[in-house]
């Protein structure tokens, strides 16, 4: 058997499951019908590999089981936030009462034992979710940690502490599968490469938002990151870089394309906005294309979504004063009619072009 990835083998699981109704269906037409040993063959083989999926991974069968497990993603994800504050606000409650060593060896000791736990979980929960939770709960021991030790010893903040933080969360999420936790890295990576990139200029690192610019250079290489390093064994991961690297690209644009303040650029503030309103259209447009392109429905939905705010952002400018207000919403409805149009023209090039194809 080839190594699969969960996502891979539940997708494997949902085709088998739809390949059997689709041919009960044609049977049922009579347009194919398979003799005994066929069917009994193709049953076998089936049956083989979905026990061997249920056995390597916590698939979902049907429907119902599929909803089920939508509704433990929830809590999961519910319960470590709820697990985080409880710990947070166990540690402030009693934390006076605690000599400064037992404050450390306190800070110590939840944070391995919270890894291990995390471990032993990852070994023995095939589904996963208990894991994750363990793991959201050992980076929140990490975070309360970095703080606490600093407040211990008077140590001054420092935009390093992102640094242990978003490795920590890359081990947890590449260990336990789990999307929140790289997600929660890649925000900490960029937030330390702007604040790095803003004290080489002067800016001290709290203030980093008064830079956007300082984002693009993380942000470019978190997009590129699965196009350089395959992402396929791990759910979902390749989105989650794809769609953070383009939020760290877009919504400085567009704080750019309304604040021209906040630019490197030695132009006019009315320059650096227009300039940055035209290219949020462009990268939004290419984005768009790109996605299409390459079949990352994740890409296409971020560039469609950022094309329409800054287009809607552009025609509040324009007309929102100069208008009355049913024309405004008029030609914003009509604009959503012709992007909805182009993208349906799209779809059906790229259907006749897959429909080539042999």
């Amino acid at each position: 058997m080839p190594e699969l990835s969960h996502q891979q083998a539940q997708r494997r699981v949902d085709d088998i499951l739809a390949f059997e109704r689709e041919l009960q269906r044609l049977n049922d037409e009579g347009a194919l019908t398979l003799d005994a040993a066929q069917s009994r063959r193709l049953r076998h083989h089936q049956q083989r590999l979905l026990a061997d999926y249920r056995a390597r991974f916590d698939i979902d069968r049907d429907s119902q089981d599929h909803r089920l497990s939508l509704g433990m993603r929830v809590a999961s994800f519910l319960g470590a936030l709820a697990l985080a504050a409880s710990l947070f606000f166990l540690f402030y409650q009693f934390w006076g009462l605690f000599a400064e060593t037992a404050q450390v060896a306190i800070l110590i000791t939840a944070a391995l034992g919270s890894l291990l736990l995390t471990l032993w979980l990852q070994r023995r929960d095939a589904s996963g979710y208990f894991a994750r939770l363990a793991a959201m709960l050992a980076f929140a021991c990490l975070v309360l940690n970095v703080l606490m030790i600093g407040q211990i010893f008077n140590i001054t903040p420092s935009d390093k502490a992102l640094l242990p933080w978003a490795a920590y969360a890359l081990l947890l999420a590449y260990t336990c599968n789990a999307r929140l936790l790289l997600a929660t890295a890649l925000i900490c990576v960029m937030g330390y490469v702007a604040a790095r990139v803003g004290t080489w200029s002067g800016v001290y690192w709290l203030d980093v938002g008064e830079r956007p610019e300082n984002f693009f250079p993380a942000a470019l290489l978190i997009f590129l990151v699965p196009s350089l390093i395959g992402q396929g064994r791990f759910d979902g991961f390749a989105a989650i870089y794809r769609v953070f690297g383009l939020l760290g690209l877009f919504l400085p644009m567009l704080v750019l394309a309304n604040w021209g303040g906040g630019s490197y650029l030695p132009l006019g503030f009315n320059t650096v906005e227009n300039g940055y309103q035209v290219l949020g259209f462009v990268a939004s447009a290419l984005i768009i294309w790109l996605g299409a392109h390459r079949e990352w429905p994740e890409v296409v939905n971020t560039g469609l979504t950022f094309f329409v705010i800054f287009l809607y952002t552009k025609f509040f400018d324009w007309w929102w004063a100069v208008m009355p207000k049913y024309l405004f919403f008029l030609v914003l409805g009509l604009c959503a009619v012709l992007i909805l149009l182009v993208l349906r023209r799209l779809r059906n090039v790229h259907g006749l072009l897959g429909g080539n194809q042999p």
